[in-house]
């Protein structure tokens, strides 16, 4: 079990972690405004539209998959295959917020399908064992 819970906790952090490049392009634009970020975010072109983008998908995320590591770990259904399912989806959102910066639309999207279908068969695993 804390193996999922240390995934619930990296996937907790990961929108944070996912702010660092949207300051670093806001830093870019005339210096950080921290009276006005978000209107500052909304004028970020290119890879710093993106970054924004990806920051907020992360948070984006974080519900489902949250929700499908609590159902596991309340209904004692621990497994080696959700906890592989909990890593592939820290591993696969890695990964989607790479492509995005880099503006691999396609790939991106595909990551990104994929990192949703894991909250989606851990639910569909406990609800089958409940």
């Amino acid at each position: 079990m804390s193996l999922l819970l240390w995934c619930l906790l990296i996937a907790g952090v990961l929108p944070i972690l996912a702010k660092a490049p949207v300051v670093y392009f806001q830093n870019r634009d005339n210096g950080y405004d921290n009276k006005h970020p978000r209107a500052q975010q909304q004028r970020l072109l290119g890879r710093g539209a993106r970054a924004v983008a990806g920051h907020y998908n992360a948070y984006e995320a974080f519900p489902l998959f949250a929700a499908a590591i609590l159902a596991a770990i309340a209904t004692s259904q621990v497994t080696e295959r959700i906890e592989f399912l909990g890593i592939s989806f820290i591993v696969l959102r890695v990964l989607y917020h790479i492509a995005y910066l880099s503006n691999y639309d396609k790939l991106r999207s595909l990551i990104w399908f994929l990192a949703t279908l894991c909250p989606v068969l851990i639910l569909a695993q406990v609800a089958l064992a409940v």
